[in-house]
């Protein structure tokens, strides 16, 4: 006998079915597939023993469910677009956006509720019938009181019944990002003395050829003719040629804590991200090179809205060894740093700024802020590490001025 062409058929009906089915089986919710269960158990318990309770609570779950599929078969056709009025915000500037639904297809549309996610909160907009063409929009606006970046969508409708025993969910729209950066505050050249660096900053380091003279010395072969210093040779009666030190590109570090235990609250951690945003636009604006690291390893920092986008996505952990983790990361990511800045907590312990300062290039400038909301704004040291305790952002131009003297 035979069995493979019967099993081919039942393969085939069993692939045909799951095509058909399980594409259905999907709008059901957590109630409807409950009501399946009890139709599917009580039906078969109650025919088997002649319970005619349990063949009447069976007939009930299915009634049910006949019932809700009128309210999902009909499935809307729409062209959806989300208009945000900006793509990046402000802590505390409004967001607000709109959202068109037109009606497509051939046929109009039955009423139904459109969701839109934003973050993990979700609204909700009732939709009228719409005709083919026929354009309905809705107004939101996303509260911004904390840095995020939060993700809008996708827009999905959805139809279910009465008793939610139905659902259907059609996604209309491709998730998009709105990003909430930090509270920045201006610093300028005179503000971040430790940042003024135009010329770049001299080393030990002696060259032929460079912006810092430095002395003369007698001409040896090979010595570029344009160099010599003729005032000198006519004094001395020997050929002398100008010797510069070497200048390196002014380059600044920015080493952020991310370590909640180094904070007393989360207004702290804010504080500490939206000092780091305010020195590093400052870099950036007088065209300096710039590099930021956390615990999460270097953020990006090519241009101002990059630099702030990947602020706003910046969150703190837990445990995280303080302040030490990511300046162990220093050597690798920036060793040519001219002015290096630690950014951490008030409840960091100083120790901790200490040894991390340590790990600095000898030759950088090195200084450290602590966003600290319950102490007054003073300028202290450790050691011949200078550090400023900053309660608040509008305090932060001075500190900086405090640091930098």
């Amino acid at each position: 006998m035979n069995l493979r062409r019967p099993l081919s058929h039942v393969g085939e009906l069993s692939s045909k079915v799951g095509r058909v089915v399980v594409p259905r089986a999907r709008i059901a919710s957590a109630l409807g597939w409950t009501l399946v269960a009890v139709a599917a158990a009580a039906g078969t318990i109650g025919f088997a023993l002649g319970w005619a309770e349990l063949v009447a609570l069976a007939l009930g779950a299915t009634a049910i469910l006949l019932v809700a599929v009128p309210f999902v078969i009909v499935r809307p056709v729409y062209d959806v677009r989300i208009e945000l009025a900006a793509h990046r915000v402000r802590v505390g500037e409004r967001a607000v956006g709109r959202l068109v639904v037109t009606g497509a297809g051939r046929r109009t549309s039955p009423a139904t509720r459109v969701e839109l996610p934003v973050g993990v909160a979700r609204a909700e907009f009732r939709m009228p019938r719409l005709a083919p063409g026929i354009e309905h929009d809705e107004l939101f606006s996303v509260p911004t009181h904390r840095r995020a970046v939060l993700t809008l969508g996708p827009v999905t409708s959805v139809r279910s019944d009465p008793l939610g025993a139905l659902r259907r969910e059609v996604a209309w729209t491709e998730p998009e990002l709105l990003y909430v950066h930090p509270r920045v505050i201006a610093l300028d050249s005179e503000t971040t003395g430790i940042l003024r660096d135009l010329e770049g900053l001299p080393t030990s380091d002696l060259a032929d050829d460079d912006m810092s003279f430095h002395a003369l010395r007698e001409y040896a072969s090979g010595d570029d003719l344009r160099h010599v210093h003729w005032m000198s040779t006519a004094r001395t009666q020997r050929l002398m040629i100008r010797q510069f030190e070497q200048t390196r590109r002014s380059h600044l570090l920015l080493v952020l804590s991310s370590d909640l235990d180094d904070y007393a609250n989360d207004d702290e951690f804010e504080l500490a991200v939206s000092t780091v945003g305010s020195i590093g636009l400052a870099a950036l604006r007088g065209g300096k090179d710039m590099t930021v690291i956390t615990h999460d390893g270097t953020l990006a920092s090519r241009g101002a809205r990059g630099f702030l986008d990947a602020l706003s996505g910046l969150e703190a952990r837990s445990r995280a060894a303080g302040l030490t983790a990511p300046a162990r990361a220093i050597a690798a990511a920036a060793p040519g740093a001219s002015v290096v800045v630690f950014v951490t907590g008030g409840a960091g312990p100083l120790a901790d700024l200490r040894a991390a300062s340590l790990r600095a290039p000898i030759t950088a400038r090195t200084v450290a802020v602590r966003a600290a909301g319950s102490e007054p704004a003073a300028r202290r040291a450790i050691g011949d590490l200078a550090f400023v305790d900053v309660p608040e952002l509008e305090a932060l131009p001075q500190a900086m001025r405090a640091v930098s003297e």
